[in-house]
């Protein structure tokens, strides 16, 4: 058992929230250069050019998912081994056209694309809930610091809810603490989630 991860395999929550919060850039990144070199290689294919480029894709495909199984590991304590691979035999040609037929390359380069909406998902998700929590759970201070000394919701103008006291503040704050128990839960849970699908797709 790794220090990223308690009994039973579920991720710790620090290194489970950074994880979650790492995807969508790491997604944006891994798609936006996967659609260039894609789009760059089958484009230029008939000039020769392409070959080398599409190659370069697998390349950096295979290299980015052993990144990715090891930050896995480390973040959540999951251990994704790498697939197999039986070593190619004859000519440069065929061990150069290996790679294409090999159905690990094409589970490295569906995992990043999947990885931008599955990002968005979890960085919204995550985003959301802890926003709402901590905001509500600091609610019996924070009023003070709003105009006029207190908070009103949805906006000053349409005063549905006024929270202008600390008596006032303290069932938003209780139901806070709740959603923050919920949002510990919905972390752990949406990690451990993205490591068995992560693994199913690299190992």
């Amino acid at each position: 058992m790794t220090a990223t991860a308690e009994a039973g395999g579920r991720p710790r929550l620090i290194p489970a929230l950074a994880f979650l919060l790492m995807n969508l850039p790491i997604g944006i990144i891994g798609l936006t250069v996967l659609i260039a070199l894609t789009s760059l290689g089958f484009s230029t294919i008939v000039l020769f050019v392409g070959l080398p480029l599409l190659a370069m894709t697998v390349l950096l495909a295979r290299a980015a998912a052993r990144l990715e199984r090891a930050r896995i590991h480390t973040m959540l304590g999951t251990v994704i081994p790498a697939p197999c691979t039986t070593p190619v035999g004859g000519s440069a040609l065929q061990q150069w056209v290996a790679p294409f037929k090999d159905s690990a390359t094409w589970r490295d380069l569906l995992y990043f694309v999947v990885l931008f909406p599955i990002g968005i998902l979890e960085f919204s998700l995550v985003v959301a809930f802890w926003s709402l929590s901590l905001a509500m759970l600091s609610l019996p201070v924070s009023y003070r610091y709003f105009d006029d000394g207190a908070y009103h919701f949805p906006t000053t103008d349409l005063r549905w809810i006024t929270v202008d006291s600390t008596l006032d503040a303290l069932p938003w704050s209780v139901a806070g603490l709740v959603l923050v128990v919920l949002s510990v839960v919905l972390t752990r849970a949406m990690a451990a989630a993205h490591a068995r699908f992560a693994k199913a797709l690299l190992a």
